[in-house]
């Protein structure tokens, strides 16, 4: 499995900004909330599964508009970690995907966006593990064990298509939907849902703050 160091070097910095999620109810909460941009930012439905990610993502970044765009991948996710509940952030220090290992740009920034933009919220911050398929029950403890700290199906395979077509900035910042002591197959589903999707609605704020950030000065 390839490794990839990042986004450097890259000819110049990206005006523009791409937020790629999976779910229609993902980018109501996204295109929601408040604004703050620093240049043109597009929210992106691609579909759930890292086939239609990739694909998704490749074709927005072939248009001449977004060539250049810092991408963040967003959405909800399943947390691995016990005492994480819905609500919960993960800024990703890493995505891990079957052909990469991305390593992600500004997680200490976004970190601090978000607890101005989401005070009160837990925001934990490590590896974001890739599937094709959604986790359960033994499945969630073994990828555990190997030190991720969530899992998506869509975070990994944006990241790869996104640096692929090209050295740029990328993140992945999720809100857990899904975690150990709360599954979705639980009572209490409805509840937490809600919460997540209000707090993923809180977030555009801090990927404005990211974004901005790259396009100031390097020293």
């Amino acid at each position: 499995m390839a490794r990839s160091s990042g986004p450097s070097p890259r000819p110049a910095p990206p005006t523009s900004l791409l937020i790629a999620c999976a779910l229609s109810i993902e980018r109501l909460a996204l295109r929601g909330g408040r604004g703050g941009a620093a240049g043109p930012v597009t929210v992106v439905r691609t579909g759930m599964g890292p086939g239609n990610a990739e694909h998704a993502v490749a074709r927005v970044l072939g248009e001449p508009a977004h060539r250049d765009a810092a991408v963040i991948a967003s959405g909800f996710c399943a947390g691995l970690a016990p005492g994480m509940r819905p609500g919960d952030l993960i800024v990703a220090e890493e995505t891990r995907g079957p052909r990469s290992t991305i390593t992600c740009t500004g997680t200490g920034l976004l970190v601090d966006a978000l607890a101005r933009a989401v005070p009160g919220r837990t925001v934990h911050t490590g590896p974001l593990t890739g599937s094709d398929h959604l986790v359960r029950g033994r499945q969630r403890a073994a990828l555990r064990s190997t030190g991720a700290l969530a899992v998506d199906m869509e975070s990994a395979a944006t990241l790869h298509a996104a640096l692929a077509s090209g050295p740029r900035p990328v993140a992945a910042v999720r809100v857990i939907v899904d975690a150990p002591e709360h599954e979705l197959i639980r009572i209490g589903t409805v509840r937490g849902g809600i919460s997540a999707f209000r707090v993923l609605r809180a977030v555009l704020p801090a990927f404005h703050e990211w974004h901005r950030s790259l396009l100031l000065p390097r020293r």
